[in-house]
């Protein structure tokens, strides 16, 4: 231990700067800090942080939270009919958004990816205007849908469609880009056209993980189709809406925990599927 010490400071004799921190070093990080504190406090004093209004809102908050329990229950199947058309509204949605985007994006997918479209140019192109396409959010999609098509679930299937035209088509090509070339590679041996090898050795191995970026999104999609209805593009959101605005926050909650118990079940048939067929894929292959 002593021999490594007197090493130690043997080095440090030769050669001190080693063993120092520069002081241009010392100076950049001093000066990163203070934008740090000096962005930090800028934030909290533009907008309006206070310990008085936090002690507020924590107030507000702990009296809209005394709502949740007991969970309210309606009393006529009037209302409950309603809550529900409002939860099948917003899954119905989600499903043909997320199909609709889907079958569009399956085609372009291929157009994106590097093993497949030989020419930079398009499948730069075809990149950037997916990256245009999921650049918009759905919120805004739906806006502008809601303003051609007037409000409804259609705008919200339009709004959810069109940007998973976009995520998809980036997802998918990378799925595809990400396939072994040893599948390839034996077939075009065995003399197999272009069609044939993304036929059956290419999409065997991307159609599992396409399958599961679609359960995904679609359960994504079902909260996202929440906050569309709240906008005016139908579905449970807009129930949400109108309980909120109207302080009917016993109601409210209610309509809350349905919404995250639908998403818990589309979570589950969602993983059932995943396991019954990519896991049966897995199998055979192995």
């Amino acid at each position: 231990m002593s021999d490594a010490s007197s090493e130690i400071d043997a080095a440090r004799k030769l050669v001190p700067a080693a063993f120092q921190t520069p002081t241009k070093i010392k100076l950049i990080r001093i000066a990163g800090w203070c934008v740090f504190a000096l962005l930090t406090g800028w934030c909290l004093w533009s907008f309006g942080f206070s310990p008085g209004r936090i002690l507020e809102g924590l107030t507000r908050f702990g009296g809209v939270l005394s709502f949740m329990f007991p969970p309210y229950i309606w009393d006529t199947w009037q209302e409950w009919r309603e809550v529900l058309k409002g939860l099948g509204e917003t899954v119905a949605m989600a499903f043909m958004g997320t199909f609709l985007g889907a079958i569009i994006a399956f085609p372009l997918a291929f157009l994106g990816a590097k093993n497949i479209m030989p020419l930079s140019w398009l499948r730069l192109s075809a990149r950037r205007g997916f990256d245009a396409l999921r650049a918009v959010e759905q919120i805004i999609l739906a806006l502008i849908f809601i303003r051609a098509f007037g409000l409804g679930p259609l705008a919200g299937i339009l709004a959810i469609a069109v940007s998973e035209i976009g995520t998809f088509s980036k997802l998918f090509s990378e799925a595809i880009e990400n396939t072994s070339n040893k599948p390839v590679d034996g077939l075009k041996a065995s003399g197999a056209g272009n069609l044939q090898t993304i036929r059956f050795a290419i999409l065997p191995q991307a159609l599992p993980v396409i399958l599961s970026i679609i359960l995904y999104n679609f359960e994504s999609n079902t909260r996202s189709g929440t906050i569309l209805g709240i906008v005016g593009a139908g579905g449970i959101g807009f129930l949400l809406a109108d309980r909120i605005s109207a302080y009917r926050w016993p109601e409210a909650w209610t309509i809350i925990f349905l919404i995250i118990l639908t998403v818990y079940l589309i979570d589950g048939f969602s993983g059932f599927l995943r396991k019954r067929i990519i896991g049966k894929d897995e199998r055979s292959r192995g």
